[in-house]
């Protein structure tokens, strides 16, 4: 319920939900980003807008929650749907599954370049023991995924 009323406000500003969580002492995080579209990082502004319209709809449908916090998902975004892996085609990430795949050395956390789904089957690029290797997996297979950070520490001339 809670869920569904952010996404459907976040959406409607423009904005994608990436993740909500109920912490400790009512603590509401929602994670937001930009749309595909737009390839931009979130600002301050973004997160000031977004906060604003969810403390008046939340207040209105009398949500339970005692703090707000609106965020960006940071460099290390984390891949919650399939349309995620999609979006990050071509970027390099770290899934770790729920279980150890046989076919893999019993791994379960893999690092490499993700690929483009093939329906509902994700797949990861990675370097196997004897060279590149093909991870085939769903969604519902990975316990966490996130992107691996990229910044780039020369000036900006």
């Amino acid at each position: 319920m809670l869920h569904a009323l952010i996404e459907k406000t976040v959406t409607g500003l423009g904005y994608e939900v990436v993740d909500v969580e109920q912490a400790a002492r009512g603590l509401l995080r929602v994670y937001i980003d930009t749309l595909p579209a737009e390839d931009r990082p979130v600002t301050v502004e973004d997160c000031e807008k977004v906060t604003h319209q969810l403390l008046h709809v939340l207040t209105v449908e009398n949500a339970s929650y005692e703090r707000l916090e609106v965020s960006s998902p940071g460099l290390d975004r984390p891949l919650k749907k399939l349309a995620d892996y999609a979006r990050f085609a071509g970027q390099e990430a770290v899934v770790k599954l729920r279980m150890a795949m046989p076919g893999a050395a019993n791994r379960k956390s893999f690092q490499g370049v993700l690929h483009e789904p093939d329906g509902e089957t994700l797949r990861l690029e990675f370097e196997g023991n004897e060279g590149p290797a093909m991870l085939e997996f769903s969604l519902a297979e990975v316990d966490k995924a996130r992107l691996v950070p990229k910044v780039d520490f020369r000036s900006r001339k």
